[in-house]
């Protein structure tokens, strides 16, 4: 390792970009070196699956920080800098233009592609993934002349791009193995709730199917044909079966990696010269109770300054709350906490009105809250978690209960 050398970070999402950002706002005065893997300047991917579809151009919108950031804060941007490998006993990294990097210290941002769907026909002209900017494009482009549109998968981005393909115009159906929409990440009152909301907007959905085959026509998509026989048309078909972690190159690295890079409090890897930030980033979170990989902004950018804290001598451990937010139309939902656990749940507020809350329970204890299209919940809701406050499940579904005010009593005492 040179003397000179500067913090690494692999990867310009909003770990990387937080991270460098950070690292400045701590004090952090030496040499930030930002690998990105991809030609554009670091963007936002919350929009990819929503607004970005219908909007022919977004601008600087789109990006997390301005060009002139990177100059001004002294970070060292590298685009179109993919790496290969990770040398541990050089503390180097291997570029795959062939170059090679010291590094005092590395943080891998690396995040999380899609899942693979191992079906004849996947490789058809108009099977698309999204993860990326350059999907998002080509995704777009493909959009803007289907009227067949089959979405695989129920999870957060196969919804969210659902409500905007049926706005855009589409025959949209999706396809879903569970018995229920979002089924791994919310409570059965907020699944119910979307699956009609859905069914509202004009898309259609099959729940507990498989797809046993993609057809086409010339290299070209043409349909989507199901176990059970049924065959969908499609010109375009969005695969969105969940993701996994990007840790190759930790994994051919030699670090502790089992569904994403295992890191501790701090967010150091089995090596302590090397921290993992996150969608890549595997470690026990108190509100989950269990050893888990959050794929978040929330969680991406927490993570991010914990580590940056730490480079600088600072205490630093990760235990933020969990928060999430999904646009699905005109629907915004937006949770706090983990409901994975829970065993009781109270609505405060009607679904009728596509105003109401679901606050979950464990042994009577509030361990998470979805809102949709309610703000003041959610916001009320991560305090009452994140400081440990609970409330009782009558009190949750009064909606005369005011929760400002007890805040104001507990921190008046």
């Amino acid at each position: 390792m040179r003397a000179d050398a500067p913090v690494v970070i692999i990867g310009a999402g909003h770990a990387g970009v937080q991270a460098a950002a950070s690292l400045r706002e701590e004090g952090f005065n030496d040499r930030i070196l930002l690998l990105s893997g991809e030609e554009h300047l670091p963007y936002q991917r919350p929009p990819l699956s929503k607004a970005f579809m219908t909007k022919e151009k977004m601008g600087d919108a789109l990006l997390l920080r301005g060009p002139a950031f990177y100059t001004d804060q002294r970070i060292e941007l590298a685009l179109g800098e993919a790496v290969e490998a990770i040398d541990r006993a050089q503390r180097e990294v291997v570029l795959r233009s062939g170059g090679r990097l010291s590094y005092r210290h590395l943080i891998i941002a690396t995040g999380s592609r899609v899942r693979d769907i191992p079906l004849p026909g996947a490789e058809l002209d108009g099977v698309l993934r999204l993860r990326n900017l350059d999907d998002a494009c080509l995704i777009r482009e493909h959009l803007s002349s289907a009227a067949q549109v089959v979405v695989i998968g129920a999870g957060f981005i196969g919804l969210e791009f659902a409500a905007t393909a049926v706005k855009a115009g589409a025959q949209v159906h999706v396809v879903e193995s569970a018995s229920r929409v979002m089924a791994r990440a919310v409570s059965e009152n907020i699944s119910n709730f979307f699956r009609q909301a859905h069914g509202d907007f004009g898309c259609t959905i099959h729940f507990g199917c498989q797809v046993e085959r993609i057809e086409g026509d010339r290299g070209r998509v043409t349909g989507v044909v199901l176990s059970e026989g049924r065959r969908l048309p499609a010109d375009l078909v969005l695969v969105g079966i969940g993701t996994l972690a990007l840790d190759e190159i930790a994994r051919e690295a030699g670090l502790d990696c089992r569904n994403g890079i295992s890191v501790d409090v701090g967010l150091t890897s089995s090596d302590e010269t090397i921290s993992a930030i996150g969608d890549c980033a595997l470690r026990f979170n108190s509100f989950a109770a269990d050893t888990t990989r959050l794929e978040s902004v929330q969680n991406a950018v927490d993570q991010a300054r914990v580590v940056a804290r730490k480079l600088v001598g600072r205490t630093a451990s990760y235990a933020s709350l969990p928060w999430f937010w999904s646009d699905q139309g005109d629907l915004k939902l937006q949770m706090a906490g983990l409901v994975g656990d829970c065993d009781s749940s109270v609505l405060r507020g009607a679904p009728a009105s596509r105003s109401f809350s679901v606050f979950s329970f464990k042994s009577g204890i509030l361990r998470c809250v979805e809102t949709v299209n309610r703000p003041g919940d959610h916001l009320a809701a991560r305090r009452l978690i994140g400081e440990g406050v609970s409330i009782t499940p009558k009190q949750a579904a009064d909606s005369a209960f005011d929760i400002k005010s007890l805040f104001a009593r507990l921190h008046s005492r």
